[in-house]
C-alpha cells in the first residue's frame, strides 16, 4: 500500500474517531481531577443527534476502508485477466473469452463481454456497446462511493438541526425563568447546540475529502479501462 493510502488510512482513522477519543479522554480527565472539563459528558449533552452523527462516522469510516480495498485498478481490471482475454482475442477463441468475462464478472470483464457480443457484427455497434456498458459501469461506482457524499451532507445538516433545537431550549429556559436566570439554567442547552456543530463537522469535513478522492479515482481507473479495452477491440475496426 503506498504512503498516501496509509496517509488517507490514518487521517480517516483520527478524524473520524475523534468524538470517541474525546469521549475517552474526557474520562481520564474527570478521573484525575474535579476541576477538569469533563469531555464525556460534553459529548453526551449532545443527546440523540450526537449519537446519531457519531454512528455516521462510524459508517463513513467503514465505506472509507472498503472503498480502499475495492476500488482500485488491480482489482476492477486485473492484469492477469486483461491477459488472459487479449490472448484468446488473438487466437479468435471469442466464445472462451466471453465465458471467462461471464465467470468473473467485474468492471473490465462487463465491458469486454459487451464488446465480445457484438464481434461479427459492424464496428460501429460494437463500439456502441463497449462504450454504453462502460458509462454503466462507472456509474455504478459513482453510486457506490455517492453514500460518502450522503454522509458528508447530512452530517452538517443534522449538526445544525441540533443547534437549533439547543437554541430554542436555552430561549425557552430564559423566557420560563421567574426572575434572574442563571448562565448555568441554560447551559446544557447551548452546551448540545456547539457540540452537534462539533460532530457534524468533524464528520463532514473528511468524508467529503475522501468523497472527492474517490470520485477522482474513478474517473482515472474508467478511462484507464475504456482505454485498455478500446485498444484490445481496434483489431476489428482494421478487419473491416
Amino acid at each position: 500500500m503506498s504512503r498516501l493510502r496509509l496517509l488517507f488510512l490514518a487521517t480517516c482513522g483520527i478524524v473520524l474517531t475523534s468524538p470517541l477519543a474525546l469521549a475517552q479522554e474526557g474520562e481520564a480527565a474527570a478521573a484525575s481531577t474535579d476541576d477538569g472539563v469533563n469531555i464525556l459528558d460534553a459529548i453526551a449533552s449532545a443527546g440523540v443527534i450526537g449519537y446519531l452523527i457519531i454512528g455516521m462516522s462510524m459508517v463513513a469510516g467503514a465505506l472509507i476502508i472498503e472503498h480502499f480495498t475495492s476500488i482500485k485498478r488491480d482489482k476492477l481490471a486485473p492484469p492477469e485477466t486483461i491477459d488472459e482475454v487479449e490472448e484468446l482475442l488473438s487466437e479468435g477463441n471469442y466464445q472462451e473469452a466471453l465465458e471467462l468475462c461471464e465467470a468473473e464478472p467485474g468492471f473490465f470483464t462487463n465491458v469486454c463481454a459487451a464488446g465480445i457480443r457484438k464481434i461479427g457484427h459492424n464496428f460501429g455497434a460494437l463500439e456502441k456497446a463497449v462504450e454504453e456498458m462502460e458509462d454503466e459501469e462507472a456509474i455504478k461506482l459513482q453510486q457506490k462511493i455517492g453514500w460518502l457524499s450522503l454522509i458528508a451532507g447530512i452530517g452538517p445538516m443534522m449538526g445544525l438541526f441540533g443547534t437549533v433545537t439547543g437554541m430554542v431550549g436555552a430561549f425557552a429556559t430564559i423566557a420560563q425563568a421567574e426572575g434572574g436566570v442563571e448562565p448555568a439554567d441554560f447551559a446544557g442547552d447551548i452546551s448540545m447546540a456547539l457540540m452537534t456543530t462539533v460532530l457534524g463537522l468533524t464528520v463532514a469535513i473528511p468524508t467529503t475529502g475522501f468523497y472527492a478522492f474517490f470520485k477522482n479515482k474513478v474517473t482515472i481507473i474508467s478511462l484507464e479501462v475504456g482505454a485498455i479495452v478500446e485498444e484490445m477491440f481496434e483489431r476489428f475496426r482494421a478487419a473491416e
